[in-house]
Formats: structure tokens, C-alpha cells, sequence
């Protein structure tokens, strides 16, 4: 089978919607754009990805399996929504003109972003449905005319069927790079590796633009994930030993991540005003009780313990 060595999950950047929830109001939510900073975090993502490709820690994988396919051959699958192709059109940039890169673009509408209704209403009443979301739970609350994360899995169930028929073929890219958003990214691994909802509620959002990373390992044929995802309960500490551990096993992956610390520490900043609405709705102790029940048992050495194989059967 021509399963891609690297799967790469990556958020569109910081989009107009992002800065000011008022866009929503009067722009489609399939044409809202990425902001001058955003374009930015894209280009910058671009760079990281090249010196990902440029590693030759890939050839030397491409080695021990014995595979002839180009180790720099990579696969795009984007959102088609307007911020999505604007940061898969940025990062592509960056490696379109490396010697030996080959790569490929398709657009995937069922990798498109949690429908919220279309036009959403006021700020007021925008801010009501997100504390009954926050009290009825992230996964199974549909927004008023629009889905559910859970009608987003089906979705995302849909799409990794038809990726596993295309990894049936030997000459698949070395690297598939999905360009989407930040509940579809969770959701796809939470589909992936099976996740419960408990589980996949219990994860912050995914700073924009920095790369997910699974790695398809040579000795059991499973992806693991690489990059350590932050939880509503996860410390700094917690961060940099998954760093540490990433840095001694794979040294390609870890420079990819380093590379883009300044989007997991701009994303940490958004989600202290994130945990201040939660706050409001829970007291202290309820909150506390939530976070414990959610990431008790959802740690680093859990986020990738079962093959995705398992999953298309």
C-alpha cells in the first residue's frame, strides 16, 4: 500500500472572523479572509515546511522501508473556503520552486469549516449560544441552523474513507498535508485514532497555521502523533518533556515544531480569554470538576495509541 510516511494537519491563519466576530454577520462564512497577520503566519508556515522537506532524515526513511517513491513528493487536500485556499496557496510558496519537491492540490468541500448557521445574528445573542454550547457540551450541541461537531465526524468518516482507497495505491505522495480548520482538524483525529468525545472536548483549539504532525512508524505501521495538543488542564511543563521526547525520536518532526512555537504561544494567549467565558458559566469548582473529568485520562502517551487502519475496516 502507498500510505504517505507524514500526515501534516494544518489550521488556515488568523482570519477577519477571528478578529472581529462582527464579520460573520454580513460576510458568507465561505468568503471571510485572512488577515494581513494571517497571510503572514502562512508564509511563515511555507518556510517550516520547506526546511521539513529539505531534512535528510526523509531520503534516509525512505531507505530503511526500501519505497522509491520521492520523499519529497507531497499530496495538498484544502478546505475551499476562501481563508483555507489563501493559506494552502501561502505555504505552497514557500517549497513551489525546491528542486525535487512535486506536489499536488485538491480541494475537499467535506473538509470545510463547522457550519454556524449561515449569517450568524447579533453579538448578543451569538454570546448566548456559546454558553448553552459551553454547558450542553462541545460535541453534540448543534449550532441553530447550522451542525454539530458530531455532524462534522460524518463528514470527516466520509473523507477518510475515500483517502484510505487512494493509500491503496503505491504511487501516493510521501506527504499528505491537510489545510482546514480547527474543530475539523480535532475532529479528524478524534476519528482517527477513536478518540471518546470526552476526549476530543477536552482539547483547546489549534493555534493557526502550525503543523499537526502523525508519523506512520516503521516498526507496528501505525501513525502516531507527534505533536503534543494542548488541554484545557495541560502546563508548560507538560509541553516541553513531549518536545524533549520528540527531539531524541524524531528529529525531522521536532524542528518542524520548534519552528513554529510562536503560533502555540500566541494560540496559549486566546485561550486564557477563552477559559475566562467558561468561567461564567461554571464557578471556579465547576469548571475545575469539568476539566478533570474531560483530561483525566487524555495524555500525551494516549493521543496515538491505535492504528487508523482500524477505523476505514
Amino acid at each position: 500500500m502507498g500510505r504517505p510516511k507524514y500526515i501534516l494537519i494544518v489550521r488556515h491563519g488568523e482570519s477577519e472572523g477571528n478578529c472581529d466576530k462582527a464579520v460573520n454577520r454580513y460576510t458568507p462564512n465561505h468568503l471571510v479572509s485572512l488577515t494581513q497577520n494571517g497571510q503572514m503566519q502562512a508564509l511563515q508556515a511555507g518556510e517550516a515546511l520547506l526546511k521539513f522537506l529539505l531534512d535528510q532524515r526523509l531520503e534516509e526513511n525512505n531507505e530503511e522501508t526500501g519505497t522509491k517513491r520521492n520523499p519529497r513528493s507531497i499530496m495538498f487536500f484544502t478546505s475551499p473556503y476562501l481563508r483555507t485556499r489563501q493559506t494552502c496557496n501561502n505555504i505552497i510558496e514557500g517549497i513551489k520552486d525546491v528542486p525535487g519537491v512535486q506536489y499536488d492540490v485538491r480541494e475537499e468541500p467535506r473538509m470545510r469549516e463547522q457550519d454556524f448557521g449561515n449569517f450568524q445574528p447579533g453579538l448578543a445573542e451569538m454570546e448566548k449560544i456559546w454558553k448553552e454550547r459551553a454547558q450542553y457540551g462541545h460535541f453534540f450541541f448543534r449550532i441553530p441552523h447550522g451542525e454539530s461537531a458530531a455532524d462534522v465526524y460524518d463528514r470527516v468518516a466520509s473523507f477518510n474513507e475515500s483517502l484510505f482507497r487512494k493509500f491503496k495505491y503505491d504511487n501516493f505522495p510521501n506527504i499528505l498535508v491537510l489545510v482546514t480548520h480547527g474543530i475539523w482538524s480535532r475532529v479528524f483525529l478524534m476519528k482517527w485514532f477513536k478518540w471518546t468525545y470526552e476526549e476530543f472536548e477536552s482539547l483547546k483549539n489549534i493555534p493557526h497555521c502550525q503543523f499537526l504532525v502523525m508519523k506512520k512508524h516503521n516498526d507496528d505501521q501505525k501513525y502516531h502523533l507527534k505533536t503534543r495538543l494542548l488541554t484545557w488542564n495541560d502546563s508548560d511543563d507538560d509541553d516541553e518533556l513531549a518536545l524533549g521526547e520528540c527531539r531524541l525520536n524524531d528529529l525531522e518532526v521536532y524542528k518542524l515544531i520548534q519552528e513554529q512555537r510562536d503560533a502555540v504561544n500566541s494560540t496559549k494567549k486566546k485561550n486564557k480569554k477563552l477559559e475566562e467565558m467558561y468561567r461564567q458559566v461554571y464557578n471556579d469548582t465547576q469548571l475545575d470538576g469539568y476539566k478533570n473529568k474531560l483530561v483525566s485520562t487524555f495524555q500525551m502517551e494516549n493521543q496515538s495509541v491505535t492504528n487508523s487502519v482500524e477505523s476505514f475496516q
